[in-house]
């Protein structure tokens, strides 16, 4: 799951990158409200964390854009302005969620996977594909009965796996899902993580179709 994170302060930006990525999402970090409009044109996001004094353009803009443009994406605007102006406007030009800094990250988190299963119209904290779940909260795949904690660049694959069970993905699109602009990718990084996976829950978990790609396998 890929998230733009759009924060100027250095150390806020520097923290969340490093927590966020811990918890299995791949981020993409920029500190200028003109990059940030630049990012959502080119990456398929499913959230954008939005402050709201930012060089370039100031978050709000940003936001009155994108719904302009009916760009649907979430956003969580996340800024030191705690007035209740701001607050009402943000929401009202179309915001999903209003938080304010300082802020506690298990909040912060909680929030964004509330904001995500939204977006997928999941209602609980788990994903289901046949026998396979994949709890969101603790980052386990559960398959016939048989429980497996998962690294996060291995949850974030079977996440986005799952999410889109009758798709697809090419090792070119899992590459940019599971990983941020800054991070190194290896040739095999990929493979690596699909061969750990159905070392954990099968052979047969995640199939792989010859110049198609990947996708989420039997699950019965």
């Amino acid at each position: 799951m890929k998230l733009l994170l759009v924060e100027d302060d250095q150390m806020i930006g520097e923290g969340l990158e490093k927590a966020l990525k811990q918890s299995g999402y791949s981020i993409d970090w920029v500190q200028d409200g003109v990059d940030a409009e630049l990012a959502i044109e080119g990456t398929g996001y499913a959230l954008v964390i939005l402050d709201l004094g930012l060089p370039g353009k100031d978050g709000f803009d940003i936001l009155k854009t994108l719904r302009g443009n009916r760009n649907e994406i979430s956003v969580l605007i996340l800024t030191a302005r705690d007035d209740i102006a701001d607050r009402v406007a943000g929401l009202d030009i179309g915001a999903d969620d209003y938080m304010v800094k300082p802020f506690a990250l298990e909040e912060l988190e909680a929030r964004i996977r509330l904001l995500l299963r939204r977006k997928i119209g999941q209602k609980v904290n788990e994903l289901t594909v046949g026998d396979l779940t994949l709890n969101i909260n603790t980052n386990e795949a559960i398959y016939r009965s048989s429980k497996h904690v998962l690294s996060a660049k291995e949850f974030a694959l079977m996440r986005l796996l799952m999410e889109q069970p009758d798709s697809f993905f090419s090792r070119t699109k899992l590459e940019e899902n599971l990983y941020g602009w800054n991070e190194e990718v290896e040739s095999n990084s990929v493979e690596v993580h699909i061969h750990q996976l159905r070392k954990k829950l099968g052979k047969d978990i995640i199939q792989n179709t010859r110049n198609v790609g990947y996708k989420i396998g039997d699950c019965r």
